[in-house]
């Protein structure tokens, strides 16, 4: 299984991104899917995470900002990332529980980073 991660870049403070982050391989299903990150210094935090079922859950600092969503067809998870801060800056990375044919796992995207000046 593999996470392809997308999106990130440089933005201004009060800017918008969106990540995308989508699975593939020998994949029966999907549990959870989510994100996180890590600053400089900082350990790796959740951002926000969605069940198969839809129901979310969002790290107190990104609450109203941020929205996570999903498609299942597409074994894809994306995060909408409006009025970015500078303290947002940091490598995001996806993760997802999947069920293969040798069981369940947890699994990483390499990451992508986003940057936010002030």
């Amino acid at each position: 299984v593999q996470l392809q991660a997308s999106g990130g870049g440089l933005v201004q403070a009060g800017g918008s991104l969106r990540l995308s982050c989508a699975a593939s391989g020998s994949i029966f299903s999907i549990n959870a899917m989510g994100w996180y990150r890590q600053a400089p210094g900082k350990h790796r935090e959740l951002v926000a995470a969605i069940t198969s079922g839809g129901s979310t859950n969002y790290a107190d600092s990104v609450k109203g900002r941020f929205t996570i969503s999903r498609d299942n067809a597409k074994n894809t998870v994306y995060l909408q990332m409006n009025s970015l801060k500078p303290e947002d800056t940091a490598v995001y990375y996806c993760n997802s529980v999947v069920m293969t044919g040798w069981g369940t796992g947890d699994y990483w995207g390499l990451g992508t980073q986003v940057t936010v000046s002030s």
